[in-house]
């Protein structure tokens, strides 16, 4: 499975995802892209996009989501405050099909 961590989440959270080939936007080229132009950059190339950015549910046509998105919800988007919901993203990432939204939390 491949993973597309968002540039407003912490490079640091790609350490904790071993077990997956994951790359940041900037590794990926996609640095500055807006998220409906992000999506459409990495369609076909990604399978998930691990994100921050509570917004994109309202900006995107979910129905129509060319890859699967996690939401990391937190009170703080700092690596420490995400570094929790590492375990439970991990599970949700065993069952996420292509065009779902998992938000995770505590």
């Amino acid at each position: 499975m491949r993973l597309l961590l968002d540039e407003c989440a912490p490079r640091r959270l790609k350490r904790e995802f071993t077990a997956y080939e994951i790359t940041t936007v900037a590794e990926a080229g996609f640095k500055g892209l807006k998220n409906g132009s992000l999506l459409r950059a990495a369609e076909g190339k990604f399978d998930v996009l691990i994100t921050v950015d509570k917004n994109i549910l309202h900006q995107q046509n979910l129905a129509k989501l060319p890859l699967a998105i996690i939401i990391l919800s937190s009170y703080s988007n700092r690596f420490e405050s995400l570094l929790p919901l590492i375990p439970k993203t991990i599970e949700a990432l065993e069952n996420i099909e292509i065009g779902k939204v998992i938000v995770i939390s505590k």
